[in-house]
């Protein structure tokens, strides 16, 4: 964890412990086989980025579709909550409370708007940045961008989603 101390002026501050990229992977309520972060390379108050590979034998490509498979929308949508809205919401929840309210964490998409413009195919990596529009009540707005390994974007939109904590019941 990082200690910071002081604020851009070098004036004292109260001690925050600033969860690392590391803790907030540990945090997210997901597993195999739909846990679609492999590894978040930025990550603070305001934005994020991370990236995923989609295995090639995963099953949804048996079907979608029969002799020319591609990555579904809803899949890809899903990859850009799980980096860029729960990530970043994990994060920013964890600096409004502490390490206790991201535990349990309740999580509710309540608004996606995507377009989509490339198929992501088989064993391809992505890459999801995400901006955050605001972070109030417990609710997060966030702008998103998928990329494909040549830096093409294969998708954007608006996700939203809700945070609930045990610490909020409390």
């Amino acid at each position: 964890m990082d200690y910071g101390n002081s604020d851009k002026s070098g004036r004292r501050r109260k001690l925050t412990v600033i969860m690392t990229k590391k803790e907030v992977l540990s945090h997210l309520p997901y597993q195999e086989p739909f846990l679609f972060v492999d590894g978040l390379t930025n990550l603070d108050q305001n934005s994020v980025c991370g990236h995923y590979t989609f295995k090639a034998d995963a099953l949804f490509y048996q079907g979608h579709f029969k002799n020319s498979p591609v990555t579904p929308g809803v899949l890809l949508t899903e990859c850009c909550a799980q980096i860029g809205l729960v990530c970043l919401g994990i994060y920013l929840l964890d600096q409004q409370m502490d390490l206790v309210a991201v535990t349990n964490l309740k999580i509710a998409m309540s608004r996606s708007q995507m377009d989509f413009y490339l198929p992501v195919l088989p064993g391809e990596k992505v890459t999801v940045k995400s901006e955050k529009e605001y972070f109030r009540f417990n609710k997060l707005k966030c702008k998103v961008k998928l990329f494909n390994a040549e830096d093409r974007l294969v998708c954007k939109g608006i996700l939203e989603g809700m945070f609930k904590s045990n610490a909020d019941e409390k």
